[in-house]
């Protein structure tokens, strides 16, 4: 009995050692750029407030923003935005879900830019989508930085407008800059 509660506690401490050995990055100050510009008139957005979080061990990775944290340079766009089209009142969050599928050829300890996959699940106006992107995951100083851009489809996340396919694209551009600390 005495031997099998040492290897428990042997196996105890190993698990914790390896658990401690992982290191989640984070932020709150990510950008999240969108751009639906159809037509003539700019439809271009900020946001600085994105929070992200990913484990550096297995590369889960999560991203969360608020609707109404988006910035357009015109405050009438902005107010369109969030009332007629993302009713940011009935879903005010968009949020991410994934893996960056390729973790382990990132050498943290190493400067440099890594091509990374990232595969997940995309929230945005209560609908959630499978996406997959290459982007780059670039350590400095010790320190990631997830850079990517990818393409998704207005019509799929259940938004609607009267300008969509006109003035506002079929799709929007989102580029992603997330700088983490550890």
């Amino acid at each position: 009995m005495k031997k099998i509660s040492i290897v428990l506690s042997i196996l105890a401490l190993g698990a914790s050692l390896q658990l401690s050995a992982q290191k989640v990055y984070a932020t709150k100050t990510g950008q999240l750029f969108f751009n639906a510009t159809g037509g003539i008139e700019k439809i271009a957005a900020v946001n600085n407030q994105v929070d992200s979080k990913f484990v550096d061990a297995t590369g889960q990775i999560i991203f969360g923003v608020l609707v109404k944290g988006f910035k357009f340079e015109n405050q009438l766009m902005e107010d369109h935005f969030n009332e007629n089209y993302m009713e940011s009142t009935q879903f005010p969050k968009a949020d991410f879900k994934g893996y960056i599928k390729n973790i382990k050829e990132v050498d943290f300890s190493k400067e440099g830019k890594y091509p990374v996959t990232i595969e997940g699940n995309l929230t945005i106006h209560g609908v959630s989508q499978k996406v997959s992107t290459a982007g780059t995951l670039e350590v400095t100083q010790g320190k990631p930085t997830i850079i990517g851009e990818f393409s998704i489809k207005i019509k799929d996340y259940g938004i609607k407008g009267l300008y969509i396919g006109e003035k506002i694209a079929n799709e929007a551009k989102i580029k992603v800059n997330c700088k983490y600390q550890n």
